[in-house]
């Protein structure tokens, strides 16, 4: 296929995750994605209350019985000429660190926000995740027809806690259950929804007058008529001008009022995501000299990373999936690629493209897309792969947990299921395992959150068949040891083990003991966070 070809295909990829904090409406967003690009017909609610339908992005089912989302997940689909691939991402703080690597696959990300209690502790966070990798963010207020603050509240709190200007791209009609429609800023223009299933299980019908007509008047009635021309009167005179070049530098983010739930302004928003949201880019890497380069989508040949690692996707087989970002180049099936960690040219024979748990086998991709590859234990979180070689991107980051226990399988003739579910558990990322350097000692798993033990212990259980038997330990928070491990001045409870890759850690049972070994050991660091 000629280069002009590849360039078409990079220019029509739109590669994004969705973030927000627990329960501001993210997966359903997602799931309203799939219902107006024709992927499914009917979108049903994510409670995950018995007897209701499943979101179309959460294929485990923990996730399904629990009406959360545990894990990322992958989604590619065509929609009004552009192919898009969805990262939707866990909101729960338990599973931030696979938010994070995530985040890194993205080129734009939607910040969710419930409109009843603006940005929240966990938005805080993965905005500043977003800010960290300048990845442009738009965002989109929902639950627009519950009660909630004040449109102009919303706005100004986006830019004071986030320190990001806004635009607003619409303005709501209405509010709560008199939340009607938007105006089209730009056109002059309002929308008018009005449902046509319950749940939204359908698309919503919408009518369009301009702003000014007699229609426009009529249906909203003058005081509320008069209301909204003074608000947006109040935002052209006092509010930020739109700014493609700010919003693709981070600097702004076009702010758009609507209700995933209802689908009231659903559509215009997607419209306006697939103009708005950039392309794939050039990436950064460094050559093994050091050099930092960048990687074009477009010139240079085919290049991927891996992002995340996922075991049971397909519980017949019970394999690991490795997601691949393609960064650049075109990629073929059955393409011969150089394994930069390991150093040997390994084969690409079964690539995935996927909605949610289900697959498709692929024959071609492109910069921006998503593919999943069989991992028969080659594969690790953050590995270099491409044509040519000689380079890796850049790390992605690994945090330091805070919450620690042992695991162990409750009957003893379950130890070879437990080791193998262990093993692929942990190569996840999610949870950490850290063993003593006198080997002798049960190993240590770590965690960022609590809920990922319940994960932990749920899935062993459901995919391995293994009932486990879980004891807390005292440590809240650890670091990597940097320096002479000899010279090391151990305090009196903390513990030194080792990681998967044989890097010591130190283990602490508060922070003040940590930072207490801080303090004695100035020839050593102790670092939170490797990157």
């Amino acid at each position: 296929m000629p280069d002009d070809h590849l360039e078409e295909a990079v220019a029509k990829r739109r590669t994004f995750a969705i973030i927000s904090h627990p329960d501001a409406g993210k997966t359903t967003l997602t799931e309203k994605l799939l219902l107006y690009s024709g992927m499914i017909h009917t979108a049903g609610m994510v409670h995950g209350r018995k007897g209701r339908k499943a979101a179309a992005s959460d294929w485990m089912a923990m996730e399904q019985e629990r009406g959360i989302s545990i894990t990322a997940s992958a989604m590619q689909f065509g929609y009004k000429e552009r192919v898009i691939n969805v990262l939707d991402t866990p909101g729960h703080q338990d599973f931030s660190e696979d938010t994070y690597r995530t985040l890194t696959a993205a080129d734009c990300a939607i910040m969710v926000i419930d409109s009843a209690k603006g940005v929240e502790l966990q938005t805080r966070k993965l905005f500043e995740v977003c800010r960290l990798k300048k990845i442009p963010v738009l965002t989109f207020i929902n639950k627009m027809d519950m009660p909630g603050r004040e449109p102009l509240d919303l706005m100004h709190e986006v830019e004071n806690i986030l320190q990001i200007q806004s635009f607003a791209m619409n303005w709501p009609i209405g509010e709560a259950r008199e939340f009607k429609g938007v105006v089209d800023r730009q056109k002059k223009e309002c929308l008018f929804f009005q449902r046509t299933a319950p749940g939204g299980a359908q698309k919503a019908e919408t009518t369009i007058y301009p702003l000014e007509s007699e229609e426009t008047k009529n249906k909203i009635g003058k005081e509320e008529y008069d209301k909204l021309v003074q608000d947006l009167e109040l935002l052209d005179m006092a509010g930020n001008t739109f700014n493609q070049d700010d919003f693709l530098q981070g600097k702004l983010t076009p702010v758009f009022f609507a209700s995933a739930l209802t689908n009231f302004g659903v559509e215009p928003f997607f419209d306006a995501f697939i103009h708005l949201a950039p392309s794939p880019h050039k990436r950064l890497a460094d050559t093994l000299e050091g050099e930092e380069i960048e990687v074009d989508p477009v010139t240079t040949p085919f290049s991927a990373y891996v992002f995340k690692l996922q075991a049971n996707m397909d519980r017949r087989h019970r394999d690991s999936m490795a997601f691949l970002r393609i960064c650049s180049g075109r990629f073929e099936r059955d393409l011969v690629v150089k394994h930069h960690r390991l150093g040997r040219d390994i084969r690409l024979s079964r690539p995935h493209g996927m909605v949610a748990g289900g697959r498709t086998t692929l024959d071609l991709a492109y910069p921006g897309d998503i593919i999943g590859v069989i991992n028969p234990g080659v594969f690790a979180i953050g590995d270099t792969i491409s044509l040519t070689g000689g380079f890796n991107f850049k790390p992605l980051p690994q945090f330091q947990p805070e919450i620690f226990a042992r695991v162990s399988p409750q009957e003893v003739d379950k130890r070879k299921s437990f080791d193998k579910g262990v093993l692929q558990l942990t190569s996840e990322g999610a949870i950490q395992l850290f063993k003593s350097y006198d080997m002798l000692s049960d190993a240590i798993f770590g965690a960022v959150g609590k809920l990922q033990f319940e994960v932990m212990q749920y899935r062993l259980k459901d995919e391995y068949g293994v009932e486990t038997r879980l004891t807390p330990l005292p440590y809240q928070c650890s670091a990597w040891l940097i320096g002479d491990l000899k010279t090391f001045k151990k305090t009196t409870s903390c513990l030194l083990v080792q990681d998967r890759s044989e890097r010591p850690v130190v283990l602490f049972t508060s922070q003040w003991e940590k930072q207490y070994a801080i303090k004695q050991n100035p020839d050593h660091q102790l670092v939170d966070m490797l990157a």
